[in-house]
Parts: structure tokens; sequence; C-alpha cells
């Protein structure tokens, strides 16, 4: 090999992955918007964007910054807009062991994502500190499909059938005072007013969910949802960034894993 076919292999290598696939739409239970092609996908849903990148160090290398850098182009090289998530308003994770999962703090932040990953041309999903994008992507179609996500979350939540929160995959709780407790908890779909389990030092019971703090119009910052069980408990959720908790009776039961 010359040292010309050597050079332009390297620059294969280093160059980013760009997305040449047209965005689809997929409703459901959990409706999504996404593109997938050359091992990268970008999965936006009705509250939160999952990102594949198409290596795994890749992945982990956005958790460990907290950070992503969104970069709207009308064209290959225009820059007309750019976001930057991290760890002031957003919370970054690897879920299912491989795409990392974004949540924005603020909902008018998503909504501005959403609305220029609509608009545009290509998105660069690149370091927040250094100028290397993790992908390239083409929005084509992409519009179609986030007019179809926004019509599929806004029927959800109006039916009050939406944005159901899960605990994330694997978390578990820990704490208490004289008993200590390990928590965890999973939304199920049974067809039932029992729609979760709760498990607390492994023993299971079902239990009800309730999106509402106590009736209140506005819940304390970073309630999620609060669970009752068939034993007339009740543990109250709570994320708050990279924060997540659990209040049952008196005592307050941190993430531990």
């Amino acid at each position: 090999m010359n040292w010309l076919s050597t050079l332009f292999t390297s620059f294969l290598l280093a160059a980013p992955l760009s997305a040449m696939a047209d965005w689809q739409f997929s409703s459901g239970p959990s409706p999504n918007a996404f593109i997938q092609a050359n091992n990268i996908t970008l999965e936006l849903q009705c509250d939160r964007i999952r990102f594949a990148p198409a290596g795994y160090e890749d992945s982990q290398d956005i958790v460990n910054k907290q950070g992503l850098s969104f970069r709207f182009m009308s064209n290959g090289t225009a820059e007309v807009g750019a976001f930057q998530a991290g760890r002031a308003n957003s919370s970054f994770r690897v879920v299912d062991n491989y795409p990392v999962e974004i949540e924005f703090n603020d909902a008018n932040d998503y909504v501005f994502v959403l609305d220029q990953i609509a608009a545009n041309a290509t998105l660069n999903l690149s370091m927040t500190d250094q100028d290397i994008s993790y992908a390239i992507l083409e929005l084509k179609g992409s519009s179609a499909a986030i007019r179809s996500l926004k019509r599929s979350c806004s029927n959800l939540a109006s039916s009050g059938s939406g944005f159901r929160p899960e605990a994330p995959e694997g978390v578990v709780y820990c704490g208490g005072g004289g008993t200590q407790r390990q928590i965890e908890y999973a939304i199920v779909d049974t067809g039932s007013d029992w729609d979760a389990r709760v498990t607390v030092n492994g023993e299971t019971m079902d239990a009800m969910t309730s999106y509402s703090y106590f009736g209140n119009a506005e819940p304390p910052r970073g309630f999620i949802v609060a669970l009752l069980g068939q034993d007339r408990s009740e543990f109250l959720v709570f994320e708050d960034g990279s924060e997540r908790w659990i209040e049952y009776g008196d005592y307050r039961y941190d993430q531990c894993n």
C-alpha cells in the first residue's frame, strides 16, 4: 500500500459516520421518530432522545462528559443553530447496554431541538469540548416524522395514557433508618388499575400509579410518580438532574447502583 492509499484509509477511519437513510415514524404505546443507518441510530421519543453512536466507547464518552452538542445545518456546511446539552440542562445515561438516553430538564429545550431537526437539512452530533463529531445525520423526512410524533404524543397526553415514566433499567434505591431497605419498581401493562410493581428487600407487590402529587396542581421539583401499594404504602419517585430517589415513610432512598 503506497503512502496515498494509507493517507486515504486513515482519513476514512477518522471521519464522522453519516446516516443517509430516511427518517421513519413508529406509532404504538411508545411512539418515536427515528433514523438508523451505518450502525448509528437516533430515536426521538415523546419526552427524551436515545442516541446510539457507531461505537460503544462513544456512548461512554458522552455519558462520562455529560454533554452533547446538537449543531443544525441548513446544508452541508452552514450552521444555523445549536444546542449544548450538558449537566446544567440535561441528564445522560446508558440504557439497554448501548444507547445514550438524554432527558432535558426543560420541556421547551426539547421542543426547540425537535423543531430544529424538523426544519433543517443536516444534524451534527458532536463533542461539547472539541470539534469532533460522533455522527452527521441527514434530516430528509424528519419534518413529517416529527409531526407524526408530536400528534401521537399529544393524543396520548390528552387521553391520560401518555408519558408513563418507567424506572431506569436496573436502578436500585437504598436507605432507611433502623431497617435498611432496597427498593425497585417497574411500570407494567396489566390492563388493570394495578399498573406497577414495587419490590422491597426482595418482596414484590402490585401498586397503582398516580401522576398528581396529592391533588396539587404543582408538585415539588423532580416529582415523577406516586406508587400506591396494595398494603396502602406510598412510594414517591423523584428525579432531578443526575439525582434519583424515592421517599417512603419518613425516609429518603437514593439510587445506590
